[in-house]
């Protein structure tokens, strides 16, 4: 218990540091005190580019870095597979997909909207994974519904690409959507997603307790008066939540569900209960320190914050390839 203590101290002083980076540094930085006084008075310049675009993007990314950090637990729980992830379910191919339809057919819609398609685009997608994926009464296996949700990505990765080629708006949401950008953030964007993020981190929650009797095999938990069925529908759910809404509101970033998951197993062991909780405050750093390295590599331009986690977790992933053996789940 003392080194739980110990590390939470440490994630929320590097939590907090990375919060006063992102007030800080940007393509125009900021001295501290002109920071502080922006807090509480209206300084000109320094307060507009505080309270108006960097705060909001920090929160935003704190919320997308627990969605993702949370969803990427889950999957690899459910899958009982440490390098299982969120997209493996089709979530963001189904996001990208909508986004993309969505220019083309209302051309006009304001950001708002698109955020709706996203989200729209990743439930749907879900739920044809689930209900296609349970035909012929398999639909209780985790590698049936990981199977089902590759080939439905993959389909719609395709449609996705077909549109693309053939359309200028398509193809300039498709690469907005696939930067992954915290960039433009604001209040009502967050106000748009954050209940569905709530809603996601109470069902990973009761979905925690369970995942540990599933990962011990479904007649084990069915003896422990756990219903796997059960645990895997409030997996998925979580997952569509979480990773659907992140996606909405800042489009695809990657490696963030798959790494932190796995670097909170290190940290804490096999107890899903604490893995979540790790990858929810793990997810939070990560994401927040891309967006923060992303504005400082290239200055005046930026970085994607999607880009940043794509370059940090790639290698990250072929050092998981290459071990003998992965942390168990």
């Amino acid at each position: 218990m003392s080194s739980d203590l110990r590390g939470i101290r440490w994630a929320l002083l590097a939590l907090g540091l990375l919060v006063v980076a992102s007030l800080l540094l940007g393509s125009r930085p900021l001295a501290p005190t002109d920071v502080v006084t922006a807090l509480f008075h209206d300084n000109g310049d320094a307060h507009t580019i505080v309270v108006e675009q960097r705060i909001p993007r920090t929160i935003l990314g704190l919320l997308v870095g627990i969605a993702l950090g949370l969803s990427g637990a889950l999957m690899q729980g459910m899958t009982r597979n440490p390098l299982a992830d969120p997209g493996l379910l089709g979530v963001g191919a189904g996001a990208a997909f909508a986004v993309v339809l969505g220019t083309i057919l209302a051309p006009g819609a304001s950001g708002a909207a698109t955020v709706w398609f996203s989200f729209a685009g990743a439930g749907l997608t879900t739920a044809a994974v689930y209900v296609i994926g349970s035909l012929g009464g398999r639909g209780r296996s985790p590698a049936t519904l990981v199977l089902t949700g590759m080939a439905i990505g993959a389909v719609l990765a395709g449609l996705t690409q077909l549109l693309v080629l053939f359309d200028e708006r398509a193809f300039v949401a498709a690469r907005a959507f696939y930067a992954g950008s915290l960039q433009g953030t604001d209040g009502a964007l967050i106000r748009q997603v954050a209940p569905f993020l709530l809603v996601g981190a109470v069902v990973a929650a009761f979905a925690a307790r369970g995942l540990n009797a599933v990962a011990l095999g479904d007649d084990v938990a069915a003896a422990l008066g756990v219903r796997p069925w059960l645990v895997r529908v409030l997996a998925v759910v979580g997952i569509t939540v979480l990773c659907g809404a992140a996606t909405a509101a800042v489009g695809a970033v990657w490696f963030v569900g798959l790494m932190v998951p796995h670097v909170a197993r290190w940290i804490t062991g096999p107890d899903q209960r604490r893995i979540l909780a790790w990858s929810a405050a793990l997810g939070a750093l990560l994401m927040v320190a891309a967006d923060v390295l992303g504005r400082v590599v290239v200055i005046p331009d930026e970085v994607p914050a999607g880009v940043v986690t794509a370059m940090l977790g790639a290698p990250v992933l072929i050092a998981l390839v290459r071990r003998r053996t992965a942390s168990p789940v």
